[in-house]
């Protein structure tokens, strides 16, 4: 296994990306980034024991994973003619699970940025600023957090999200290079219209912001969807998500992919991806490389790109958070 620092070695003086997992916010609090949290903290309302009940029954914390099971027994029912009725209330559980998984984030997400210490946000900034382009799966605000303190070392770290006037995004007319490739709680749809939130001169929070949309039912751009078809799907009807989707297509050079299972589900961003210039990808390891768990992420790596090397390195090594 080679070692993070090995990998700025090998890829130093290369256009070098990064593209963030859930275990880059793992990596700063586990307890609360992790799905059992969000399972506990989640409602769904009067389907809660029902759903609850599949959770138990799969032996998961994964919404996704209950979401695609979800799916896929309201396809076989109508293959099979069953009752519409049942077949409606499947699909029905599903879009409530989507919906509460939103609600659980925002939920138990941190609601200050002060949660994170100074020297926490210096050593996640220095990470960040070793990467021309960062592409993110994560819903959260803590990469969005670190890039922004902009008075914290290192001084000539800057990055750019394609939002301009009026917190609006305007894409191709900036020289954006950072991807939130499943959308974030921070990035709204108003009336076509994509805007973010940000800190008010009244001081309320982001995260404020984003329950009070909740509470009008006014969703933040979320790509949950359980399958990767699916995601996809969600990703080119949006023309934000469809243009981070299509710039992690024109990459060229390393990529480094840190904090990421591989699975399935995000098969689309692995595609496209292979489809682009990059020669070398990096993926981390997080504990035994050697455990059952980790042969399958190698393996799904190895299976996931076709048109460049990959290699491993060993996550831990990886300065983040401290």
């Amino acid at each position: 296994m080679k070692s993070f620092a090995t990998v700025l070695e090998e890829t130093a003086g290369e256009h070098r990306h990064l593209l963030l997992g859930n275990g880059f916010s793992q990596a700063w609090r586990h307890d609360i980034f992790n799905y059992k949290n969000l399972l506990d903290s989640a409602s769904f309302g009067s389907r809660n024991t029902e759903i609850k009940g599949i959770f138990n029954k799969l032996e998961t914390y994964d919404f996704e994973t209950v979401m695609r099971s979800l799916t896929v027994s309201a396809d076989i029912c109508e293959s099979y003619s069953a009752d519409a009725s049942l077949i409606t209330s499947i699909r029905e559980d599903s879009e409530i699970l989507k919906s509460s998984l939103l609600s659980a984030i925002a939920s138990t997400h941190p609601s200050v940025p002060s949660v994170v210490t100074d020297e926490q946000y210096e050593m996640a900034r220095n990470f960040l600023s070793q990467f021309g382009s960062i592409f993110t799966l994560n819903y959260d605000l803590l990469m969005y957090w670190a890039r922004n303190m902009v008075a914290l070392d290192p001084e000539n770290f800057t990055s750019d999200d394609g939002f301009r006037g009026f917190r609006t995004w305007v894409g191709s007319e900036t020289e954006q290079n950072v991807f939130f490739l499943h959308g974030g709680l921070h990035i709204y749809d108003e009336g076509g219209v994509i805007k973010k939130h940000a800190y008010t001169q009244e001081g309320e929070t982001i995260i404020d912001q984003v329950r009070d949309n909740l509470n009008q039912n006014k969703f933040p751009i979320f790509v949950s969807e359980p399958s990767h078809f699916q995601k996809l799907d969600k990703i080119r009807h949006n023309p934000y998500l469809n243009y981070c989707y299509e710039k992690l297509g024109k990459m060229n050079g390393k990529l480094v992919i840190y904090g990421h299972s591989m699975d399935a589900t995000d098969t689309h961003i692995f595609d496209k991806a292979d489809e682009s210039g990059i020669s070398d990808v990096y993926v981390s390891i997080f504990g035994d490389p050697n455990s059952r768990e980790n042969r399958r992420v190698k393996a799904n790596a190895q299976a996931a790109f076709s048109t460049c090397y990959v290699h491993f390195y060993q996550a831990e090594t990886t300065p983040i958070w401290g």
